[in-house]
């Protein structure tokens, strides 16, 4: 197959033999002009607050707006659960310093009645309406009746084949299909792959209750798969794109970058760059 270099030699000796100018044969490559126009990019970016576990909040903010990341899912370690209303106020006023809105909170583990209302009321004082949460099983009724009283999204976060509970999309939707229309998932790609699914197939069939997107690249879809940056394993992101065009996805997609973790900020630049740059061709 003939690759970018011998085309360029090929188009200059062409160019000679026609008696034109070799820069100019150069400069009229196809190979060098954009095959495609910018597309219209509805996706809001964002950031899983559990990506900078070992960091603060003010590296956090200042490598999102570095980066141009507008959205935080907030963790816990960030703003504590029992945060009163002055540290709320602290907490959005630091944020807004630096352009970054957190629209959502968690993933937060619920093993009890008690910690469903502690974190819907955290989500009230936080102030906004979509928690990211894993609850027990037997709790799903509970959180439906949550869910109609605040009037809340929350999303199931998928963890793969590394805990029992809600390994993959299917599992997320065959326990809240039935529940509110507001109980549904994060469909988190990586674990999805990991558990053995098609995160791009999951997303056309489960669209409806995907609330919110955790972005992720991983080395297999096994369990032995482990995150790396974008593009360099298994997930098929343009095709994830073309997906999230086809059913109108509208939740924020938020990059929850796992490797290198106590260094990763090389790795988030390159996956946020290489995310952008699917969502603005294809």
């Amino acid at each position: 197959m003939t690759d970018r270099r011998d085309f360029l030699k090929q188009s200059i000796v062409g160019a000679a033999l026609l008696g034109a100018s070799p820069l100019m044969a150069i400069t009229n490559a196809d190979v060098l002009k954009p095959k495609t126009q910018p597309a219209t990019n509805p996706f809001q970016l964002g950031m899983a607050g559990f990506t900078f576990v070992n960091f603060d909040l003010e590296t956090t903010l200042k490598t999102l707006k570095r980066l141009g990341v507008h959205y935080l899912c907030i963790k816990d370690f960030h703003l504590p659960l029992n945060a009163n209303e002055e540290q709320i106020k602290a907490f959005h006023a630091k944020c807004a310093e630096y352009e970054v809105t957190g629209y959502a909170v968690g993933p937060i583990y619920m093993k009890t009645e008690a910690e469903v209302d502690r974190g819907f009321e955290y989500a009230r004082r936080v102030g906004v309406k979509l928690i990211v949460g894993v609850p027990n099983y037997e709790l799903l009724p509970y959180v439906d009746e949550k869910v109609k009283e605040y009037d809340f999204y929350y999303a199931i976060h998928l963890h793969g084949p590394d805990i029992k509970t809600y390994p993959d999309a299917t599992d997320a939707w065959e326990h809240t299909k039935d529940l509110d229309k507001r109980l549904g998932m994060c469909l988190d790609i990586g674990h999805d792959l990991r558990n053995g699914c098609d995160p791009v197939k999951d997303l056309k069939k489960y669209h409806t209750r995907v609330f919110d997107m955790h972005i992720k690249d991983v080395t297999d879809s096994t369990k032995a798969g482990h995150a790396i940056e974008l593009g360099r394993g298994k997930i098929d992101f343009p095709a994830l794109v073309k997906m999230m065009r086809k059913v109108n996805y509208t939740g924020k997609c938020s990059l929850e970058y796992e490797k290198d973790m106590k260094d990763p900020f090389l790795g988030i630049a390159e996956s946020i760059g290489y995310f952008k740059a699917i969502c603005d061709y294809v």
